[in-house]
């Protein structure tokens, strides 16, 4: 597979999201493991998870132990970074809360340690600034800390702007190595942060870059641009939008969610689509 960088690591230019794989309308274990191991067959060494990817107040950390069973039922998965988030809470209503407080990114670094059965974790990612008066410069910095300690390997933002990014990585003094926000053809607003992210050479991870496509765009729905382009290549509409997605900035790197092996592995042959000119014209005009 097609590869991109992290940081200085080279990780597959599709990765796989875990979170259907644990959230409201999860499938059985059995699926989610066979889901994770699809992707490996398809040749996938990047995985991204969350401590706050779970249902009930009593599981947190559910994905982060699910992606740690399917690595370790898998041989030669030694070369596949795990991407973990902290910062975000669930607590079991079906809510979603925020607290990025040094104390709490501290408590839950050491939880996803421990369900992932790692020494430090690959890449640790603030999930979202706290908007409860706790500095991000306060979040970041304990970014910092934790790659001084050596209990992260590589520190990352997601949900962030511009002006974040520009700080995080001034307060992790050149350390930032990665962003996750929104980002898809139905949505793509953080397309500013894209941007900066290839100026600045930080890996750009789209999450939930097919979410929305068939509202927006009509994608898979009858004969629309991307169902056109599908149709030319023999391949799906999502392995179109995500081929468009990277060849946007060689920077991208999509983490498209997944909770299906057949999904999981049709994602994953996005990477060897290459579009043409023409194509690519046809998609940026198609919304």
């Amino acid at each position: 597979m097609q590869q991109r960088t992290i940081g200085d690591v080279q990780v597959s230019a599709i990765g796989l999201g875990g979170m259907p794989m644990s959230i409201e309308g999860r499938p059985d274990r059995d699926r989610s493991i066979a889901t994770v191991h699809a992707s490996l067959d398809a040749g996938v060494t990047l995985i991204d998870t969350a401590d706050a990817y779970h249902l009930h107040a009593d599981e947190v950390g559910h994905n982060e132990s699910l992606i740690a069973e399917a690595l370790a039922g898998y041989g030669g998965s030694a070369d596949v970074l795990v991407a973990t988030k902290g910062g975000h809470l669930r607590p079991g209503d079906g809510s979603w809360t925020i607290d990025s407080s040094p104390a709490h990114l501290r408590e839950a670094v050491e939880g996803s340690l421990k369900r992932l059965g790692v020494e430090a974790i690959g890449l640790y990612q603030l999930h979202r600034p706290d908007p409860h008066g706790v500095p991000y410069a306060d979040s970041v910095g304990t970014l910092g800390e934790l790659l001084d300690e050596g209990k992260i390997r590589m520190a990352g933002i997601s949900n962030a702007n511009p002006a974040q990014i520009r700080e995080a990585q001034q307060v992790l003094g050149g350390r930032l190595v990665s962003v996750q926000n929104q980002y898809s053809p139905a949505y793509l607003s953080s397309r500013p942060e894209l941007d900066l992210c290839t100026e600045l050479g930080i890996a750009f991870l789209p999450w939930s870059p097919l979410g929305g496509i068939s509202r927006a765009s009509g994608l898979g729905s009858g004969h629309t641009p991307f169902q056109e382009v599908a149709d030319a290549h023999g391949v799906s509409p999502q392995q179109v939008c995500l081929a468009w997605m990277l060849q946007t900035s060689p920077v991208v790197i999509p983490i498209p969610g997944s909770s299906r092996p057949q999904t999981a592995a049709d994602s994953a042959r996005a990477a060897d689509l290459r579009l043409t000119d023409d194509e690519l014209k046809k998609l940026n005009t198609a919304f």
